[in-house]
């Protein structure tokens, strides 16, 4: 029997009757013959509402108390879910991630999949119950539950199928698929029938909510036969794949237009100019956990520099006061931070045959008058920082510039 893992996010769960319908979904797949393993997020706003709590009365956002506090969510999701199946007549098993056992390392808040004993699973698919797994946690070494961070029940599932060498895994949405844009910003975006694993981790880490770009990774590195649907309009939804010799060719030079509204700018300024000064920042900011994006060095001015990076805005107070402390060690002339400011990427596998890429897009934001405060690149995609107030305005620019709400024969392949 082909086995497949479905994954139906908070929106999906948002209510009884969504999760009646999610059951359905399930249910649809059930009667093709299937065995099927099911991981559920928590109920729209659930995780938020339980980490609010936990932060009002003194916790913290990663630790195991708040971990404990968190998973919950999802275990709720998982037995409703169960009783609904259970109602239309198929035996389904809620489990935890201790009966999956899916072993994690202790990093709570952002715990990282060691690996999972698939026994229990497979156990009660052979009695033929379908299986619903609450996603976004884990258990450490010690027994002790962990969390996967944002959007970590994507990783459950592909963690679960790559386990269970599943034929494919759906991730079940409020969308359609994978588009060329948002279509809350750009309304003329297009649902793309497929896109590259290359392209998927840009557009993860570039903005994009569709999957958390660890699931990508997961997929990508095991070959987990990947789709994202959507849970209430019938379709083939978005294939995540490998490009392959039957591929044409030919490409979109840019596949999508990503817009992060999540970054914040710090600049140490006037610093001197020497080997050590970039590694004594950054080793300062690796060590509080801080992510850093974009990075910028000034020509040196007698033999000083200034220093520009980027971080979430979750993450700015901490890093300003890092940069603060390491700019008075150095006697920086000053340290500045912006948090109006948004990252827009251009993104395509078929950057690496075509060029003019940077000249399209760096004409069409400047006929807009956007000015462009930082540039980033990789072989498939070009990241501009602007002012928050353009991002949307920049999104929308740079969508109509590479032709992405027209039917194109290359890797869009629109409806």
């Amino acid at each position: 029997m082909p086995l497949i893992v479905q994954k139906f996010g908070g929106t999906s769960m948002g209510n009884i009757e969504r999760i009646k319908h999610a059951a359905m979904r399930v249910i649809g797949e059930k009667i093709k013959n299937n065995e099927i393993v099911v991981v559920v997020s928590a109920m729209s706003g659930e995780t938020n509402r339980l980490l609010d709590l936990a932060l009002q009365i003194g916790g913290s956002h990663n630790n195991l108390a708040t971990d404990m506090i968190i998973s919950t969510g999802e275990q709720v999701s998982a037995g409703l879910l169960s009783i609904a199946l259970n109602n239309k007549g198929y035996e389904a098993v809620p489990m935890l991630a201790h009966q999956v056992k899916i072993k994690t390392d202790g990093s709570y808040g952002n715990a990282r999949i060691f690996s999972i004993d698939i026994e229990n699973i497979k156990k009660e698919l052979d009695k033929n119950k379908i299986v619903v797994v609450a996603g976004f946690q884990g258990i450490d070494d010690s027994g002790y539950i962990t969390t996967l961070g944002r959007g970590g029940s994507d990783t459950t599932a592909v963690a679960i199928a790559a386990a269970l060498n599943a034929d494919r895994c759906d991730i079940f949405t409020d969308v359609e698929g994978v588009y060329t844009s948002d279509p809350s910003i750009v309304p003329e975006a297009r649902r793309l029938d497929k896109v590259y694993f290359d392209e998927m981790i840009e557009m993860s880490s570039l903005g994009a909510k569709v999957l958390q770009i660890r699931s990508v990774e997961f997929a990508m590195k095991y070959k987990v036969n990947l789709f994202v649907k959507s849970t209430f309009v019938d379709g083939p939804g978005t294939q995540i794949k490998f490009s392959s010799k039957e591929d044409n060719m030919e490409e979109l030079q840019v596949s999508s237009v990503a817009c992060d509204k999540d970054e914040a700018k710090l600049s140490i300024r006037g610093i001197p100019d020497k080997p050590g000064i970039a590694a004594a920042i950054f080793s300062s900011i690796a060590d509080a956990g801080l992510v850093v994006d974009m990075i910028i060095q000034n020509i040196s001015v007698e033999g000083f520099t200034d220093l520009t990076f980027t971080v979430t805005k979750k993450d700015l107070k901490k890093a300003l006061e890092i940069a603060q402390n390491i700019g008075k060690q150095l006697n920086a002339k000053e340290v500045l931070s912006d948090d109006k400011i948004a990252k827009i990427s251009a993104i395509g596998v078929g950057m690496r045959n075509h060029f003019g890429t940077a000249s399209t897009m760096f004409s069409a934001l400047s006929k807009e008058n956007i000015n462009i405060i930082m540039i980033s690149t990789s072989e498939i995609k070009i990241s501009c920082i602007v002012e928050l107030k353009y991002a949307e305005l920049a999104t929308r620019i740079l969508h109509e510039a590479f032709n992405l709400g027209l039917k194109n024969n290359g890797n869009c392949n629109n409806k």
